[in-house]
């Protein structure tokens, strides 16, 4: 029988168990001291980290319910929905120091034309190699370095196609990238902002924890 006063504390036979992490029973008098304080305290942060993680769940499915009607309101008003196409949006107070900004932001990834891509690249880069940019060969490598989660660096990618560099093989180098993109889907994202004047510097209002 589990005793409702500690979420894992569980009775067999009169004595007071834990189990432990390989999922064995442990009896609560040869557990350490300071590992019983450890787990208490860890069950009572994790209580309020999910109350809280509800909490912000709410805050943001509501957030976006309220979004929705105010654009629908807009539509009826004005006859088109305000915003952008994909259904970005900024609403800001009468006073101008509240902003609220709804985004929407393609998911992404890469198809097989990428490794052409990278081909025709490397082979550029042989013949340059003399006189190539330390710079260029640089971006480059960043731009196809892959992460931990298998992830080619985007942001370093896209710099890769502003770089105007009148070889035929880099132009098809860089059609072929611009192929390989694929939109997957998408996500939204609100961001909370105010400031203290209309004429001062907007500052986050921030709800992760990372960044409180």
């Amino acid at each position: 029988m589990t005793d409702t006063s500690h979420p894992g504390l569980i009775e067999v036979g009169g004595t007071s168990y834990l189990r432990d992490a390989k999922g064995a029973l442990v009896p609560l008098h040869a557990i350490k001291p300071q590992d019983l304080l450890m787990d208490e305290q860890v069950r009572s942060i994790m209580v309020q980290a999910r109350a809280i993680g509800a909490l912000i769940r709410k805050f943001k499915v509501d957030t976006f319910a309220a979004v929705a009607v105010l654009q629908a309101l807009l539509a009826d008003h004005y006859g088109a929905p305000r915003g952008g196409a994909k259904g970005n949006i900024t609403l800001t107070s009468f006073d101008g120091c509240l902003k609220v900004q709804v985004q929407v932001a393609d998911l992404i990834e890469f198809g097989p034309e990428l490794q052409s891509a990278k081909s025709l690249i490397d082979e550029c880069l042989g013949e340059w190699a003399q006189g190539g940019s330390v710079e260029l060969q640089a971006l480059i490598n960043r731009a196809f370095q892959v992460d931990k989660q298998g992830q080619i660096n985007r942001a370093e990618l896209f710099m890769l196609l502003r770089t105007e560099i009148a070889d035929p093989r880099w132009m098809r180098a860089m059609e072929a990238i611009k192929d390989s993109i694929r939109i997957i889907g998408s996500r939204q994202y609100v961001r909370f902002y105010e400031r203290d004047a209309h004429d001062a510097a907007w500052r986050a209002v921030s709800i992760d924890i990372a960044t409180a």
